[in-house]
């Protein structure tokens, strides 16, 4: 009688895990993981001013920095696949992000007067709308600044280079000369495009890390460009960097 007693024990454990297992195993469909993934990479809902916290930035990546240095090239075609918000959060990180708690950054800067901006057009981003992104390192987020489509009229600014078009973002280089000009007179010039030169760099040494392509885009009608953005008097905008799937 122990033993039927044993037997009939054993049995409603096995079948208890088998309905466990079953329930768990329909939540890991690859159905359901679609589902939760499509969840994530739906677009936020965010009204202007709202901010948006960006991924932690990965600063002990696989590739090493000769590599990157081998690999990295102007890449002026696109895939039509989307970039991720992780991506998108590195290749920001990499042009000014904030690497220790002076505030000092990825990228040098004169008298550390910081005279950089970064903004963000996004033409095709998971879990981002299209438009106009300033990129804060302090906090490492962004602020939705307005929705807009801003691809085609960049891509008439720009003398119809398509790669405005067909990157998944367009990185945006502003300055304020004044932050650097004030403490360096009209030699602060000079040092403002030297660092555009060092955040355009870590920019595509970054971008060849991650498998994606980017090219530094410098013709364009200054006036057009800053009319289109609308980042206000006391910026400048310098580089216009477009980066999509390879």
């Amino acid at each position: 009688m122990k033993k039927i007693t044993t037997l009939v024990v054993i049995f409603a454990l096995l079948g208890i895990a088998a309905i466990v297992f079953t329930i768990g195993s329909r939540s890991l469909t690859p159905e359901a993981q679609s589902n939760e993934t499509a969840k994530f990479n739906e677009p936020m809902n965010v009204q202007p001013g709202s901010t948006i916290d960006l991924p932690q930035p990965v600063t002990d990546g696989d590739m090493s920095l000769e590599e990157a240095l081998t690999l990295r090239r102007s890449v002026r075609s696109y895939t039509e696949e989307p970039l991720t918000l992780s991506e998108v959060s590195q290749l920001l990180w990499s042009a000014q992000g904030i690497t220790n708690e002076r505030g000092f950054r990825t990228a040098p800067s004169a008298g550390a007067t910081f005279p950089l901006e970064m903004f963000l057009v996004v033409n095709d981003v998971d879990g981002l709308e299209k438009g106009l992104y300033h990129y804060h390192p302090e906090g490492h987020h962004l602020e939705f600044m307005r929705e807009a489509d801003l691809a085609e009229p960049l891509y008439r600014a720009s003398l119809s280079q398509s790669m405005i078009l067909d990157g998944g973002i367009v990185l945006v280089f502003g300055a304020v000369f004044e932050r650097t000009t004030e403490r360096y007179g009209d030699r602060g010039i000079r040092y403002v495009h030297n660092e555009i030169g060092h955040a355009s760099q870590n920019v595509h040494l970054q971008a060849a890390a991650l498998d994606l392509g980017t090219v530094v885009i410098g013709a364009y009608d200054d006036d057009e460009v800053e009319g289109i953005l609308q980042l206000g008097d006391q910026y400048n905008v310098l580089y216009l960097m477009p980066v999509g799937k390879q």
